[in-house]
């Protein structure tokens, strides 16, 4: 399964480098199945960067990933995620 990086998680004064906002369903039921998987991103270089689904964002189908060791760069954003 995979899924598109939308954008990072930020408030009104912050940014949340290690949250992510994912694309993963049109529905929110569809994207409520993926909360749990793992997120894998593999840079240009061939590194890998993972983190966990932890909860829907919004009703369109997007949902937030969580990365422990280092948040994606910003060149990850609008490409493709792996989802396991």
């Amino acid at each position: 399964m995979e899924a598109i990086i939308m954008h990072f998680r930020q408030g009104k004064h912050h940014v949340n480098s290690k949250q992510m906002i994912l694309k993963v369903a049109d529905t929110a039921e569809e994207a409520q199945k993926s909360i749990g998987k793992t997120a894998t991103w593999t840079s240009p270089a061939g590194n890998e960067i993972k983190g966990q689904i932890s909860a829907l964002h919004g009703r369109k189908g997007n949902v937030r990933a969580i990365f422990a060791d280092k948040g994606l760069p910003g060149q990850a954003l609008g490409q493709k995620i792996k989802l396991n």
